[in-house]
């Protein structure tokens, strides 16, 4: 499988943090104006929390939450899984894949380094992932 180093991928990257006191108001307003689907919220530079796009309409708007007094540390995903920069790509995106979800903390020494998406996906590693999926159900159907 072609794949990439996460360090490259995110080489170049700001880092978008958010503590966990931060509204889910403020959030999404620099989620919109940083043009993200996702802050990584921290606590003491660690990690404390990923906040996305699907927790915001799951978690506060299905809810009917409101926006400018929920803080993130009452809907973010709490330890979310994590990544390293030297690992490759293709480990967060059986990790997206598998967890069925679009965001992954890279993380180096427990402080967050970067973030990866599924848009990141958008190059050799999809198609060498959907072949690999492929095969694998085929090599099961044979199997069975």
């Amino acid at each position: 499988m072609t794949d990439r180093i996460i360090k490259k991928i995110i080489e170049g990257q700001e880092v978008v943090t958010c503590s966990a006191d931060t509204t889910v108001s403020d959030a999404a307003l620099l989620m919109r104006e940083r043009h993200i689907g996702a802050v990584i919220v921290v606590e003491n530079s660690k990690l404390a929390g990923i906040f996305t796009e699907r927790d915001a309409l799951f978690r506060v708007v299905a809810e009917g939450r409101d926006t400018k007094s929920t803080r993130l540390a009452d809907v973010m995903t709490r330890n979310p899984q994590t990544v390293k920069p030297d690992q490759p790509f293709s480990i967060a995106l059986q990790m997206m894949y598998g967890g069925k979800f679009r965001h992954v903390p890279v993380v180096e020494d427990g402080r967050p380094v970067g973030i990866i998406s599924a848009r990141d996906a958008l190059g050799p590693e999809l198609e060498a992932f959907v072949f690999e999926l492929l095969r694998q159900e085929q090599v099961e159907n044979i199997l069975a």
